[in-house]
């Protein structure tokens, strides 16, 4: 499975928390509906639309946060497939607040496609400690895109963990989408993790930031060699829309990145499994590779 799609990432700053329909009002989801169509509007033929981490709930007040969460199947998950069907696109409305079974507070992105249809969740593992109060997630998660290829999905600071970014590839990931509200100054480092990220494990990366005045922008896609396809200049709002070819990631395996490195065929059937003591587990080379791991 090996196909293409275009992947437009909005670099937009967070929509009111006001106007979300558990406080009355349903401003913020037809603003966003409307910004999700003008951007659709640009793009032709299958498209993914990516939005910032919790972009449609433009507060830091925990209080506030915990009291718009709503469970998976609330009306907002039902308004935002809406939009999705509306858009005819796949759907990564950023990441929301969702209230868990037990009363967990979750910060999680939901994957729509272009029917509405609610088809995969993930809910952050890695928390910006001691800032966010949300429970971590427990759970790694990729979203086939039928006749396209396969998506992996992480917030934000789960890419500083190259845990994460490596067990979605091995679960056979193509494109990992990173969702991101980085307000500080260490996005310039970030720049630099998405494009290791992309490179150790031969994958396409999407980080979409926030724009200011919130966030501090520098959205970028880079390529499963590290190459920087496209990268907005600054924090200004922006859309960066690029075409990509999930088959490149097969490609760039079979010859090696710089034609050199080939990560993932790097055990022979003999070789002894390499203990991780860290992970009180180990590498064992008959489950390196992704090829032989059909994880959905």
């Amino acid at each position: 499975m090996s196909g293409s799609i275009t992947v437009a990432g909005v670099q937009a700053a967070p929509l009111d928390i006001a106007g979300l329909p558990v406080f009355g009002r349903h401003d913020t989801v037809a603003q966003f509906r409307a910004d999700v169509l003008r951007v659709r509007s640009a793009v032709t033929g299958p498209a993914l639309i990516v939005y910032p981490e919790i972009h449609l709930f433009g507060t830091e007040d925990t209080d506030m946060l915990a009291a718009a969460a709503e469970p998976l199947d609330g009306p907002l998950i039902a308004a935002l497939g809406e939009v999705a069907r509306a858009a005819d696109a796949w759907l990564v409305p950023g990441s929301v607040c969702e209230l868990g079974e037990n009363g967990e507070l979750f910060n999680t992105a939901p994957v729509f496609a272009p029917d509405g249809r609610l088809v995969a969740s993930y809910r952050k593992i890695f928390p910006w400690r001691p800032f966010e109060k949300y429970t971590p997630g427990d759970e790694f998660v990729t979203v086939d895109i039928p006749d396209v290829g396969r998506l992996g999905l992480s917030i934000c600071y789960d890419a500083w963990f190259p845990e994460v970014s490596r067990h979605l590839a091995w679960m056979g990931a193509d494109v990992i989408v990173n969702v991101v509200k980085t307000t500080t100054e260490d996005r310039s480092q970030e720049l630099v993790l998405a494009r290791a990220n992309s490179i150790v494990n031969q994958v396409f990366t999407v980080s979409v930031n926030c724009a200011g005045p919130v966030g501090n922008g520098r959205s970028l896609i880079v390529d499963p060699e590290g190459t920087v396809l496209q990268e907005t200049p600054g924090a200004a709002p922006d859309v960066l829309c690029q075409h990509i070819d999930f088959g490149a990631v097969a490609a760039v395996r079979e010859r090696g990145t710089a034609g050199t490195n080939r990560m993932w065929d790097q055990f022979r059937p003999s070789d002894r499994p390499i203990g991780l003591p860290l992970y009180q587990g180990r590498i064992d080379p008959r489950r390196w590779s992704p090829s032989n791991h059909h994880a959905n």
